[in-house]
Parts: C-alpha cells; structure tokens; sequence
C-alpha cells in the first residue's frame, strides 16, 4: 500500500472489535506477568501493514536486540490491512496469538476483557514514566485494571483550508476560523456566496468529534454511552443547518477521508482535516492548491486536540514473558520511536521525545512547520474515541447521523437511537 495519509497505520480508519466469544475466557491458561527473569528463547512478532514500506528498519531493529540478547530470536510476522482484527480474533480462538502484537486500543480491548492482552502496570510498570501519560492511558479499558499495550507511535493534524476559496467568498484567508462557532459561520457564508457550489466541509461528525466539541461520550464506568446530552444534540443541529444550506458536502453521508481529501484536492470543499503527511501529495498533486493553502489547528472546544494511538500489546498467555516485555518496550522505547518517527510523519509517545529539535526547530518549510504544530499539541492530547467504541457502534452512529441530517429523525431522536443501539452492543459484548 502506498504512503498516504491513513496508509501508514490502517487503524486509524479501521477499528473493529474482536467478538469475545472468539477469544476464550478470562483467566485461562495465563503465563506468567514476572517478566523479571532472563531474556531469552523465540519468540514472535507481528505488525499491521508495515512491511513494504519498513522491512530495513524492523529487521534492524530485530537484529540489534538479538545482539543484546543473546539466546533471543524474534520472529516477525506482518499481516495486511484487510483483514487484520479478522485475524487476531482467529488467531485469539486457535490459541496461536503472537507474543507480541501491534494493536489500537480498540483491539486490545476484547483481547483484555479475556484474559489474552498482558497487564502492563503490573508487568512493565517501572516503564509507565517513560511515556505520555495521554498515550499510557490511552490502552487502559473501562471496567478492566491496567494498562494493557505499550503505546507505541501517534499521530495527529491540523485543519487545511484553501486560501483562495476563502479569499473568493469574502472570507479573510490570513485569519482562519479558530473555534466551532466560528467554523459553521464561515461554512454558511461560504455556502450562500457560492450558491451552494463550494462547501466547507465534507464529513459528517463521528464519535471523535463530539468529544471535540466537549460532549461526555461514555459514563465514568465506562457501562453506557452518552453522547445524546444537550451538547451532542446541539453539536448535531449545527451539522443539520449546514447540510441544508449545503455548506456541509452532499456527498458527505457516504464519504471516506479517501474521497473527502480527493474533494479538497479539486476545490470542491474549503477545508479538511490532515498530517503533515499531506502536503507532499498537495505539492505533486495540486500544485496550485499548495501555493494556496492555509494551515490552522485542530478545532477542539475541550483544548486538547484528537490522538491517533498505535500500541504493542504481550500475549498474557506467553511463555517467554521476560523476552515479549524486554521486546515490546524495546521497540516503543525513546530511541527507536525517534528513529522511526524520522522515516515517516508519526510522532513519538515517549515523554521528551518531542521537545527534540526535530519537533521544535523552525526551517520555514510548511512540513516542519506542521510537524512542530502537531508535535506541541500531542503533548495533550486525547485519543477521544472510546476504546469500547466497536465498528458495528460507528455504523449505528452514522447512521442515525444521516437521518438527522436528511430530516427523518430531529437530531434528538437520532442520537437517542444511535446511544441506545451502542449500549445494546456494549452489553453484548460482555
């Protein structure tokens, strides 16, 4: 798969919960969470879809902690985007889950509630200060103790926009819109100054960006879902006023981030979440877009923006348990996380690894430029996607969404019925 925005980690668009049924009981054949004896023996790895672009690096990696442990041998196994929550749920049934697993929280999740994922703060705990304590947190499980992966690398982005769009619709292009109010006013300005030929936006609002806009997604046990609040409901009727006025995209119901970067390559929409990732592809692709394009933060109503989070989780039912933990930290460790950051536009979890001058220091290009932004957001960010939040509860919530927004359901009922279908599936999920 080529480098794109969303290739280099299929988990930031893929997140599909494992059916615990397929993943044994809770305290089964459990190995042991001591990982203070020797390092040594095989044991196996495996990776999402990192293998055509990284085989130098992982294979260096591998061959450098070898060296330093000698009587190790790690295998590596990578799995395709397709499929791969498919796989781990297979692999979690026939008992030949890998010891070492490149996860996202919401994989890990089932894999915890059964016993499979190992508990790093009672294994690895002397670790946790190493890290972000966003990104530490972010593979911790509602109802569940523990820390259940090692958070391994992050992303995150600002908000793009076309400065000649804004410029064409009256709109200041030097002084982007900096919160949501400010965001929908532009978007209905930009609407009516092109008679609904140029929208703003071109994605419906997902589970993220209610947190971002300060709705409180689950209860504090983490039993029930509750973005139907008023604050939901508010966020929703926005959306509606703006579909209606087409300053939210037509197609917006059935677009991809694939399709919505594609519509703001061709001027078809004003503004667009990214990374740092898309301006090669803008400079190649659109040209005339770069010379033009305007770069904003994030809009969050909560001052902490949106983390992607990939994590390495231990097989609790591992043998080798000294060799998957020295392993798994070993690739999330500060070194080796900057390493990999500098082949690609990921950001380390591990704390100080961002204030390196490589995420600070200026070189008036708009890559760093946006690097650096990303970079100083990250520091506290929140991965706003409950890690309880399975594919199945996405489709639900956008499907209530494209209800309201069509005006079948009044955004309050849409979302009443989006809550109550995700807690019916969260039951069901043990």
């Amino acid at each position: 798969m080529p480098i794109s925005r969303r290739a280099l980690a299929a988990a930031f668009a893929v997140c599909v919960a494992l059916p615990l049924s397929a993943c044994g009981s809770s305290g089964g054949d459990s190995g042991s969470t001591d990982a203070s004896g020797k390092v040594e023996g095989d044991i196996t790895f495996q990776t999402w879809n990192l293998r055509a672009n990284f085989k130098d690096y992982f294979e260096g990696l591998i061959a450098d902690f070898e060296k330093k442990y000698p009587g190790t041998k790690v295998k590596w196994i990578d799995q395709p985007a397709e499929g791969y929550a498919d796989k781990i749920s297979a692999d979690a049934a026939g008992g030949t889950l890998p010891d070492v697993v490149n996860v996202s929280p919401d994989l890990v999740a089932p894999l915890a509630k059964a016993g499979l994922a190992m508990d790093l703060d009672k294994a690895a705990g002397k670790y946790k200060k190493e890290y972000l304590d966003g990104a530490w947190a972010s593979h911790q499980v509602p109802g569940l103790e523990g820390t259940y992966a090692f958070p391994w690398y992050l992303n995150t982005g600002p908000l793009f926009y076309n400065k000649t769009l804004f410029k064409e619709a009256g709109l200041d292009a030097e002084q982007p819109p900096k919160t949501y109010d400010e965001v929908f006013d532009a978007a209905l300005k930009m609407a009516k100054e092109t008679d609904g030929k140029v929208a703003t936006l071109a994605n419906v609002p997902t589970v993220e960006d209610f947190g971002r806009y300060g709705v409180e997604l689950m209860n504090k046990e983490g039993t029930a879902f509750t973005f139907n609040d008023a604050k939901g409901v508010e966020l929703l009727t926005k959306y509606k006023e703006l579909y209606d006025a087409k300053a939210l995209d037509p197609q917006a119901l059935t677009a991809t981030p694939e399709s919505s970067g594609k519509k703001f390559l061709t001027g078809a929409v004003a503004m667009n979440p990214g990374s740092a990732l898309d301006l090669g592809n803008f400079k190649k692709q659109a040209p005339n877009l770069y010379k033009n394009i305007g770069i904003t933060d994030q809009i969050t109503s909560t001052g902490h923006v949106n983390m992607y989070v990939m994590g390495v989780m231990v097989n609790a039912q591992t043998k080798r348990t000294p060799a998957a933990v020295a392993f798994a930290h070993y690739v999330t460790d500060a070194e080796h996380q900057m390493s990999f950051a500098k082949q690609v536009a990921i950001f380390p979890s591990t704390a100080g690894s961002l204030d390196d001058p490589y995420f600070t220091k200026e070189d008036g290009t708009d890559e760093t430029r946006v690097r650096i932004a990303a970079a100083k957001s990250l520091k506290t960010a929140v991965n706003y996607t409950p890690v309880l939040f399975s594919e199945q509860m996405k489709t639900e919530l956008r499907n209530e969404v494209a209800k309201a927004l069509q005006g079948k359901e009044s955004p309050k009922e849409a979302l009443d019925n989006a809550v109550k279908a995700c807690n019916t599936l969260l039951q069901q999920q043990g």
